[in-house]
């Protein structure tokens, strides 16, 4: 199995007590040690891979606040911010997907994870909120559909939240089954199980607090 990262996520540092913080990906590195993973450096992402989830003013918008968060950080909604050492790694999150689709399509490998932060899930196509600027996901799941070819792709989404973002994309998109199991109620306070996109492609589960493995 392929991995994707790169050492600059580490270096995307939203604040001082954030829990989407550098230490959540050197944990899942840490774990990964001594698994038969062939190990690959996350490109960046092009900019044409990105606007197929997020228009060019919203990527603009983004590339502004990165120029100004040279100087210091930069607030884009209550939970997300960004910093000097951001723009690289929120290019790479992004760039892993794609490449990670680009490895498996050409028969590098059957199966690739991608380690990457920050997370893309939350992103909607014009806005960043819940610790997500680019949606990774999304973004890798659009160009398997149209750099390779594909008729359909499958999303599984099983975080504690509910990724509205990545559903935003396939909600409007037939081609993309979005499958999710969250916690409800809780943030964003989206993916009840009547939202169902416009072909019936969206599935969420939603789950109580304290929900088990049987009832997953």
């Amino acid at each position: 199995m392929l991995l994707f990262t790169h050492p600059s996520m580490l270096g995307h540092d939203p604040m001082p007590g954030h829990p989407e913080s550098p230490a959540r990906l050197a944990a899942v590195l840490d774990a990964l040690k001594g698994f038969p993973f062939q190990s690959r450096q996350a490109p960046q992402a092009e900019r044409e891979a990105i606007e197929r989830v997020h228009p060019p003013g919203y990527v603009d918008a983004i590339q502004a606040a990165f120029s100004h968060a040279r100087d210091g950080r930069v607030q884009l909604d209550p939970d997300t911010s960004i910093a000097p050492g951001s723009e690289e790694a929120i290019y790479r999150a992004a760039g892993a997907c794609v490449a990670a689709v680009d490895a498996v399509m050409e028969g590098s490998d059957e199966q690739a994870f991608c380690a990457v932060r920050p997370p893309g899930h939350h992103a909607e196509p014009i806005s960043a909120m819940g610790f997500c600027v680019f949606n990774n996901v999304a973004i890798g799941a659009l160009h398997a559909l149209e750099a390779h070819g594909l008729s359909r792709v499958a999303v599984v989404d099983f975080d504690v939240h509910h990724g509205n973002g990545t559903q935003s994309v396939a909600e409007k998109d037939a081609r993309v089954l979005f499958a999710s199991t969250h916690q409800s109620p809780l943030y964003p306070g989206t993916g009840a199980a009547r939202e169902r996109g416009i072909d019936g492609h969206v599935v969420n589960a939603p789950l109580p607090p304290g929900a088990g493995s049987a009832d997953w």
